[in-house]
């Protein structure tokens, strides 16, 4: 009996793996470059009726562009070690560096108006190096700390880009240029400095999670060229038709370390869906870890990169630094003197 058991057993235990090798054979294979394709396809199909994006805007001068490989590699270690990479993974095809603003905008006179207006007397370090990048309609990765000029580094340009555009602003079906910010504070402190840019009546929205979802949609339905917003609030807008960002050709991904750390690759994934492939981006971050790599890759093409200070990146060069040890005795009469000095 033991037996007739066990070649009972062993027979259930065959015909089970037949039905599941049958099962093998019957589960289809997914053909994933097919459906990469069809995704293509559906893109082109998607965006198919959108105007031709005019993204080259740069006349180098002659005495930038007659620069010696020495004199570029002075300006760019004078310049906080700038380091460059190009899309072909080495620096010969980066454009040189400009020294002054007239050397990046001179054929845009109102835009150097507005920055002498805040007296500005050079370009920081990643302004010489983005912006003959920016303005040739590249795509770009700024890896710089706060507070080293990134924001003028890809507005100015960006200011460039939207009036510039065959289609007339009015025209256009929605804001042509989206600047992602990871915090509303970001997001304010952006909308600031374009508000300090008065360049051609361009207008611009702030949104976020936590301000006055009314008036942002009061806003953006009044018609805006620029949105500066975070992702979870944007989605929002854009789910329910309020914001539709199929018309922007211009997308920064500002401090995209920060967007990563707070969990917004969902939200950021939902909206380059619905982005024309073909746009210029931007990506700016402090660091440049793993995920935010694989961002770049996914949703740039054929980038520059611009590593202003170290590689490690572990602390803001431009800031000189001192530690000073005191004993316990004169530790409060030391920080007296350091907060009326």
């Amino acid at each position: 009996n033991g037996d007739d058991r066990g070649r009972a057993n062993a027979l259930v235990s065959r015909k089970d793996e037949e039905e599941l090798d049958s099962e093998e054979q019957k589960r289809p294979v997914i053909d994933w470059n097919a459906i990469r394709e069809m995704q293509k396809e559906y893109e082109r199909e998607k965006f198919a009726a959108l105007p031709v994006i005019i993204k080259d805007f740069y006349k180098e001068e002659s005495h930038i562009a007659s620069m010696s490989l020495t004199e570029v590699q002075h300006i760019r270690k004078e310049n906080n070690n700038i380091i460059v990479d190009g899309p072909d993974g080495g620096p010969d095809s980066v454009p040189n560096p400009i020294k002054t603003f007239e050397d990046a905008f001179k054929y845009y006179p109102l835009i150097l108006e507005q920055v002498r207006k805040q007296n500005f007397v050079s370009p920081s370090p990643i302004q010489c190096q983005a912006w003959p990048i920016l303005l040739q309609g590249k795509d770009l990765i700024g890896i710089a700390q706060t507070g080293t000029g990134k924001t003028l580094a890809f507005l100015l340009p960006a200011l460039i880009h939207i009036d510039s555009q065959l289609t007339h602003r009015e025209d256009r079906n929605g804001p042509s240029a989206l600047i992602l910010s990871p915090t509303r504070e970001l997001a304010q402190q952006i909308e600031m400095e374009i508000n300090k840019i008065n360049y051609k009546g361009i207008r611009s929205i702030c949104i976020y999670g936590g301000g006055d979802r009314k008036e942002q949609i009061r806003k953006a339905k009044s018609g805006v060229e620029i949105v500066v917003a975070t992702p979870g609030r944007l989605n929002d807008l854009m789910m329910n038709g309020i914001i539709d960002v199929k018309h922007v050709t211009y997308l920064v991904m500002d401090e995209a370390d920060r967007m990563l750390d707070l969990g917004f690759e969902l939200e950021i994934k939902k909206v380059m869906l619905d982005i024309r492939p073909d746009r210029q981006t931007v990506m700016t971050s402090a660091t440049w870890p793993a995920g935010v790599q694989k961002l770049a890759d996914q949703y740039m093409t054929k980038p520059y990169k611009v590593f202003v200070g170290t590689l490690d990146l572990a602390a803001v060069h431009s800031v000189r630094q001192r530690v000073e040890f005191v004993s316990e005795q004169k530790r409060k009469a030391f920080f007296w003197t350091s907060s009326h000095s």
